[in-house]
């Protein structure tokens, strides 16, 4: 093969070789996309630039033996002359990869596996009904992520919230032993059936919150788009929320959570969902609201449209709860 279909031969496959050790950080670097918080270096751009420099050195040793080819020097002064150009090229890339330390900030250890640990445990432990220990968590983690505890907990308790609507509670400060409390009354700690699956107060959070902005009643059309923006589908089973249509027009609607009803006058038939009576007696619009806010990284005033039915909804709660007050003091 000619030397120049060599070189360009060579520099393609560094490209093809480069081009899948971005495509494997791309991969490992996935489970980063669930964190906001987590800044990680933008891959696709070190690869693009890496297989930039391969070809352009390549290309640019290419100029340089074929201008030593076509001089009339003496063979062995364009061989010294070699040399020296190679040392003088191995002398600038050890003062540029020495120099690399001190002005390229090398990415942080990811914490996604130490959280996904700490997680794992905290529901193990809330399943078995029993208390959280700060002792017990730092073992499950490795030693290097033991001073970045407080942030491993931190990010834990939000994905918790996020995914199961259940808060962390700290019940002893100095034990450091924690609880899990459900945003919501479901029975099983909110795993609705007893001994399967994970906690569903999330999802009935998020639905709940689809629907007050709605108007208080959201279109079947409307939840399943929703449902669907979180890799939810219908007629197929997610491995935390299981059969989601079981889940959400028989389940949720059994425990009165929700209401699953056929829109008036529809023709054709199509089904609305409503908040079911449960659901305004252990939740309330605000704090609906609250949780959407707050996992969404938005202030309430995001919610304006809403938020003053929001406000009238729990100055009606709060009069409601001072005449049940006033009653029982009475009678009593």
């Amino acid at each position: 093969m000619p030397r120049g279909q060599k070189n360009k031969h060579h520099a393609k496959e560094e490209c093809h070789q480069t081009g899948g050790e971005t495509q494997d950080l791309q991969d490992a670097q996935a489970p980063a996309a669930e964190e906001k918080s987590c800044s990680l270096p933008s891959s696709p751009h070190l690869g693009v630039a890496t297989c930039t420099r391969s070809a352009s050195n390549l290309q640019s040793t290419s100029k340089v033996r074929q201008r030593g080819l076509s001089t009339t020097e003496p063979l062995s002064v364009s061989l010294r002359r070699s040399r020296k150009g190679a040392k003088s090229k191995i002398k600038r890339k050890q003062s540029s990869s020495q120099a690399l330390p001190s002005t390229v900030k090398r990415p942080k250890k990811s914490l996604i596996g130490a959280v996904r640990q700490v997680m794992s445990y905290m529901m193990h432990m809330h399943k078995m009904k029993r208390p959280i220990l700060k002792a017990d968590m730092l073992k499950v983690i490795t030693e290097i992520h033991r001073e970045q505890f407080s942030e491993i907990l931190k990010r834990a308790s939000f994905k918790l919230e996020v995914i199961f609507g259940i808060d962390l509670k700290e019940v002893d400060s100095v034990k450091h032993s924690y609880t899990l409390v459900s945003k919501m009354n479901l029975p099983n700690n909110g795993i609705v059936t007893r001994g399967r699956g994970f906690p569903k107060t999330g999802l009935l959070m998020n639905l709940l919150g689809v629907i007050f902005l709605k108007g208080n009643r959201a279109t079947e059309e409307t939840i399943w788009e929703f449902l669907n923006k979180m890799k939810i589908y219908n007629g197929k089973k997610h491995f935390i929320f299981g059969e989601p249509r079981k889940l959400i027009t028989q389940d949720l609607v059994k425990l009165k959570y929700l209401e699953y009803q056929q829109v008036p006058n529809s023709n054709p038939e199509s089904y609305e969902f409503l908040w079911g009576p449960r659901s305004h007696a252990e939740t309330s619009k605000m704090k609906v609201l609250e949780f959407l806010a707050k996992i969404n990284h938005i202030p309430l005033s995001a919610f304006m449209s809403r938020y003053d039915e929001a406000l009238k909804d729990e100055e009606e709660r709060a009069g409601v709860a001072a005449i049940v007050s006033d009653t029982t003091t009475d009678t009593s």
